[in-house]
């Protein structure tokens, strides 16, 4: 049973043109003057549909471009200290100081990411390297002639 004040038919009818025009959940119940769950509770009941904006501006995986090379620890280390230098200013709004902890802990697990890197390439090199030489070594030994022990 409906708790609320009930809906008259003008009500209905601009629910319905702005369902209809595609305005989001909040700006309905903002222009009808009644609460959000009120607004989806009566969309439902009229089965009528209306496309719930998330509040996420934007996603990363989708518009994330990625560099043809990778930047060097150096320039990681750039971007760490020159957030270091900015958020040592005065007057810094929070959103700014959230940026800038942002950026620093970017910089730091590139850094920690590109040494790993680094090194799983020394271990690749060293690997390849170590299989060539077998195979170097297992030619080499299937050229030689096996000494067979002379009976006497």
């Amino acid at each position: 049973m409906p708790k609320g004040k009930p809906w008259n038919i003008e009500e209905e009818l601009a629910l319905k043109q702005l369902v209809t025009a595609g305005h989001p959940l909040e700006t309905i119940a903002e222009r009808l003057g009644k609460p959000c769950e009120a607004v989806r509770q009566k969309i439902r009941r009229l089965g009528l549909e209306v496309v719930e904006q998330s509040r996420s501006v934007c996603s990363t995986t989708s518009k994330l471009s990625l560099p043809k090379e990778l930047p060097s620890i150096e320039e990681a280390l750039k971007l760490l200290a020159g957030a270091l230098k900015r958020a040592s200013q005065a007057g810094l709004d929070k959103v700014e100081v959230q940026r800038l902890q942002v950026i620093a802990t970017l910089a730091r697990t590139y850094k920690e990411a590109l040494a790993d890197y680094i090194n799983y390439r020394e271990i690749e090199r060293r690997l390849i390297d170590l299989e060539a030489k077998y195979a170097r070594l297992c030619e080499e030994k299937t050229k030689k002639p096996s000494a067979k022990p002379s009976s006497a």
